[in-house]
């Protein structure tokens, strides 16, 4: 089965099937708006394009952030989605452009949460774990998990309730432990709730500090032992986060610091050894080599 084939079968039984066209066109608008962005903006950081166009600034001085458009983005084709009552290939547009201003606004989830602009900051790789969070709960929709199916009339009305109401409180307790993947792909998926929710909190979330801490010290050293700083699951999403993001300010600045160090020592060195080779040059002549002379 060739490439082609392959993309062509998963459109015509996957998504055209069942009607999930408007969805997965959410998902590539998404994605792709997402990257550019990204790109974007770590083209305008790299002094090595400077020809690159930059931000978006007004006479008066005011930064426009390209959530700003994607806001409006998402207004116009939300809005023209309901419009259009779901006559193709309208609604497959609307869902698109829904998509890319979606991707925009997310790339700077971090200032929804702080209020302030924190994009390049510590702070601001949260944008890249919301990214990938929204991708992956936007790609179990395309291939068809519903969180809403839970039962039929069938089982009853108190089937569907309980186990609706077990499912966000599987989901509420994930959040609250920290495991935030776990909490949006249980949504999803009941059993990776249920395996978030039972599993040890992280030592720093919401669920360690009321639940940990003082009040039982062995938990809250497990959950540290179970989360350390350096394990390498952080590792890793450190270097992802890098390679998606771009580094950090904090983490440029460092890395700048250390250069700077290491060139001033480089130098020092040099200077030292060109001393030493004055001094040498400078020395009297041993008494044997004036005797010689005499």
């Amino acid at each position: 089965m060739t490439y082609a084939s392959f993309i062509s079968d998963f459109w015509n039984q996957h998504i055209l099937a069942h009607e999930r066209q408007g969805v997965f066109l959410v998902l590539v608008g998404f994605i792709l708006s997402f990257a550019f962005i990204r790109m974007s903006t770590r083209l305008m950081r790299s002094p090595k394009v400077p020809w690159w166009p930059g931000s978006v600034v007004s006479d008066s001085g005011v930064h426009l952030h390209h959530l700003v458009f994607g806001i409006v983005a998402m207004m116009i084709a939300g809005t023209l989605g309901f419009a259009v009552h779901g006559d193709s290939p309208y609604a497959e547009i609307c869902g698109f452009f829904f998509g890319v201003g979606a991707g925009l606004t997310i790339d700077e989830f971090a200032l929804w949460v702080h209020l302030e602009d924190v994009y390049w900051a510590k702070e601001g790789r949260s944008s890249i774990d919301a990214t990938v969070i929204a991708a992956a709960a936007m790609g179990l929709v395309v291939v068809g998990v519903n969180p809403l199916d839970l039962g039929t009339e069938s089982e009853g009305v108190l089937a569907v309730v309980v186990s609706g109401f077990l499912l966000f409180a599987m989901v509420a307790v994930c959040f609250l432990k920290g495991r935030n993947l776990h909490g949006i792909i249980g949504f999803f998926l009941f059993p990776v709730a249920l395996y978030g929710a039972c599993r040890i909190g992280k030592p720093r979330s919401a669920w360690a500090r009321h639940r940990y801490g003082e009040r039982r010290p062995k938990k809250q050293a497990k959950a540290e032992g179970r989360f350390p700083p350096d394990r390498r699951t952080d590792r890793f999403k450190e270097a992802f986060r890098d390679v998606v993001g771009g580094k950090p300010s904090e983490g440029l600045a460092a890395i700048g610091d250390e250069a700077f160090a290491a060139t001033r020592e480089a130098t020092e060195e040099v200077r030292q050894r060109a001393e030493q080779v004055t001094h040498v040059g400078d020395r009297p002549p041993r008494e044997d080599e004036d005797k010689r002379g005499d």
